[in-house]
């Protein structure tokens, strides 16, 4: 347990610093106001779950702990957008497409209430202070 916690923590740490260089990089060079450098990191990290989650194991021969730290680790804190993405795609695949649906409009539309809902608590948070 404590080498899959370890390969999950590196990969996120390195997950995470390349989403900041890419989502930085693309919005510097876009120069636009639609947030092209998320899209761009999440529809990569989508492309990378799918190719690797497939791969890794059945293709390409891996230990768990280190498809783990990738999948998880690296794709994880690249992006959990590219989760999201394997697991409707996953659920569609075996049929069940009312709650691959459903796992689209709850996570969308429940996680833009929870950040409306974050900010609007934060705002009277801050505004009584």
């Amino acid at each position: 347990m404590f080498l899959q916690l370890t390969m999950v923590a590196l990969g996120g740490a390195f997950g995470s610093v390349c989403r900041y260089l890419m989502h930085a990089g693309v919005n510097k060079l876009a120069g636009m106001r639609f947030p092209l450098g998320t899209l761009s990191v999440n529809v990569l990290g989508c492309l990378l779950v799918g190719f690797l989650a497939a791969s890794l194991g059945r293709h390409i021969p891996i230990r768990d702990e280190l498809r783990l730290g990738i999948l998880v680790g690296v794709l994880g804190g690249f992006t959990t957008f590219s989760t999201f993405g394997y697991e409707t795609y996953q659920l569609a695949a075996e049929g069940d497409l009312r709650i691959a649906a459903a796992n689209v409009c709850l996570s969308c539309g429940v996680g833009l209430a929870a950040v409306w809902l974050g900010v609007s608590l934060a705002e009277r948070w801050f505004a009584s202070a």
